[in-house]
């Protein structure tokens, strides 16, 4: 992302109290479930590897998780969820980048730090489903973008692992976006085709069902920044996240209760973003 979240926001974070977003998360209206097309049915940074114990025999599922600093965001409760599920998770988000798409010089530049972190990732970590979500840095023509998803793909089918792309939350576009809105707008649409033409091998997960698609609405959760998620909206990407998961590869998600109020929502960087 371009806007540097540890130092955007400078006021001390008050410690969340751990049963906010566990109270925000029950009390949301259920979201219906996203459409995922590709193989049937629906659906800390690098080094930062983590498992779920022995309890991973449960569903023999390692995630990889891959996106920018609002895949970042929605980590923290990811990891939870995925562990209580009985699931392995590692998050190789990227703040400030994590793109794949090479597309013009700027987000080139980026997709090569990805690519070379992607290949250590699946060698220490050896993932067997690898789930990106799009950045805000996927810039470059639908060609460009398809080719890349596609790229992203095979990377996955020759690790032995199985790729779902997730369409970004809605953001705010401002100056900094603006130039770049109509390879924002192409990102999710090319990411579909290329899993419409993978035989299955490839599932787009549209994350509209949850977040909707208007950023400055309600149901979009985005913090003050209108670009990032707070402790609740990152739990409610969670546990649809995880459930889609679960439908797709045989497993039960976990509880809520069970992972929703833990010492991730006390994670420095929502103080940064001003979350409370």
């Amino acid at each position: 992302m371009h806007k540097d979240i540890t130092s955007h926001q400078t006021r001390p974070f008050p410690r969340c109290h751990r049963r906010t977003a566990l109270a925000a998360l029950l009390a949301a209206t259920a979201v219906t479930s996203a459409v995922l097309t590709g193989c049937g049915a629906g659906g800390e940074k690098d080094g930062g590897s983590k498992t779920g114990g022995t309890s991973a025999a449960q569903t023999g599922k390692k995630v990889l998780w891959m996106g920018d600093s609002i895949a970042g965001a929605e980590a923290p409760p990811l990891e939870a969820a995925l562990k209580a599920s009985g699931a392995e998770f590692k998050n190789a988000a990227s703040d400030g980048g994590g793109t794949v798409v090479e597309g013009d010089r700027m987000a080139g530049k980026i997709a090569e730090g990805t690519w070379k972190d992607l290949a250590k990732n699946i060698a220490s970590f050896r993932p067997d489903v690898i789930a990106y979500q799009i950045t805000t840095y996927d810039w470059g023509s639908p060609e460009q973008q398809r080719a890349s998803y596609e790229k992203l793909a095979r990377t996955a089918r020759e690790a032995g692992a199985e790729l779902v792309i997730v369409s970004a939350p809605p953001f705010k576009i401002d100056d900094f976006y603006k130039k770049y809105e109509g390879a924002i707008a192409s990102a999710p649409k090319a990411a579909k085709e290329a899993a419409d033409r993978s035989g299955g091998e490839v599932r787009f997960l549209d994350s509209s069902a949850l977040w909707g698609t208007d950023a400055g609405a309600g149901k979009a959760q985005r913090s003050s920044d209108g670009i990032h998620s707070c402790q609740q909206g990152s739990a409610a990407f969670a546990k649809w996240f995880t459930q889609q998961l679960g439908t797709a590869y045989g497993f039960a998600p976990a509880d809520p209760a069970k992972w929703a109020t833990g010492s991730w929502t006390g994670e420095e960087r929502y103080g940064k973003l001003g979350c409370r």
